[in-house]
């Protein structure tokens, strides 16, 4: 009898923590997954600094994490579709971005910079690409940029590795990207170099939708508590150096 009850006690202990892993809420992330180092396919599996960074958040919010491998100009789309809940993909915040969703405190700063090829007659700076071609990513920074100078014609691409291809095959004069991608490209591609030019930092931030503003707080303190406990920097000598 003692051990009947025993067994029912454990029982009774195992359902209850099977109900509560059960009733452990999960966030569907979207994310590109072009993006390295922050996201990419790693033998099928995205990786990256943002998904150790999003898994972080989720641990600390008691949280699940599940990831939604989408086109980068699909993204907030699919947030406002509610078929996501956040968006972590490198995306900075700008102001266009905030009239359609909010933002969490931003965790990377980064600048733009030219992709071309290693050869001195190679562009150097906006006023050499007058007349010539940029690849530019559907919906990045850089495709805003570029559609802002008339003189420059636009070579739009859905990733960054079209655009890579398209420069080394000499159908394009160089490729406007963050500075971190940037360089993970130009290291695994031979022939190619970065060249600064001049323009604003950039921050990235998690976007949300706007109905969606206590999650977006509770994810600012679990950022903090981040930075704070050496999480963080934990994160940028992995994926950085």
């Amino acid at each position: 009898m003692k051990k009947f009850i025993y067994l029912l006690k454990v029982g009774v202990i195992f359902t209850m923590f099977s109900l509560l892993s059960v009733a452990k809420e999960t966030l569907i992330i979207g994310t590109n997954a072009e993006f390295a180092p922050f996201e990419y396919l790693d033998n099928g599996k995205v990786v990256g600094f943002d998904i150790d960074l999003i898994n972080e958040i989720g641990k600390k919010l008691d949280l699940n994490i599940k990831i939604e491998n989408l086109s980068f100009d699909g993204l907030l789309p699919a947030l406002q579709a509610k078929k996501v809940d956040l968006i972590i993909a490198g995306m900075t915040a700008t102001e266009d971005r905030k009239k359609f969703v909010d933002f969490t405190d931003d965790y990377f700063i980064a600048k733009q910079v030219l992709i071309v090829e290693d050869v001195s007659s190679a562009p150097q700076n906006f006023e050499d690409l007058k007349g010539k071609k940029v690849g530019t990513i559907l919906g990045y920074t850089g495709d805003l940029i570029i559609s802002k100078i008339p003189e420059i014609k636009s070579e739009k691409y859905n990733a960054p590795f079209g655009a890579i291809m398209a420069l080394k095959s000499g159908k394009i004069d160089a490729v406007i990207l963050d500075s971190a991608p940037s360089k993970s490209y130009v290291n695994k591609n031979k022939g190619l170099k970065i060249v600064e030019i001049d323009g604003d930092e950039e921050k990235y931030a998690i976007a949300g939708r706007k109905d969606s503003k206590e999650l977006i707080e509770n994810i600012n303190k679990a950022l903090e508590e981040i930075q704070k406990d050496g999480t963080y920097e934990i994160l940028i000598q992995k994926h950085f150096n």
